[in-house]
């Protein structure tokens, strides 16, 4: 699979996963399972899980699968899912604890 741009990754959520952007700003889409932010680069992954941390309910994480070993130990702790541009769930999600 190609690596995907940031317009790649939202258009691959919009047509896999049925996303829409959020009207709220505080994540990139939102569909059905929760938010998603999307990280189209390595460089920006530690910037993106820590926007995550602050979306309340399921947030996910949208990189280009050979992201997956960077992303992972990002994601330790934060309770946010992974997806790849197919819309393949890479870790679960989880809610929060308050």
């Amino acid at each position: 699979m190609a690596r995907f741009d940031d317009a790649g990754l939202r258009a691959q959520a919009q047509t896999v996963l049925g996303a829409q952007p959020d009207a709220s700003g505080v994540a990139d889409l939102i569909f059905d399972k929760g938010a998603i932010v999307v990280i189209a680069e390595t460089k920006d992954l530690k910037a993106g899980f820590k926007r995550l941390k602050s979306i309340d309910g399921f947030r996910w994480a949208m990189i280009n699968k050979e992201d997956l070993f960077a992303a992972n130990t990002l994601s330790i702790g934060s309770k946010a899912g992974i997806i790849d541009a197919a819309g393949i769930t890479l870790k679960a999600a989880a809610l929060p604890r308050k």
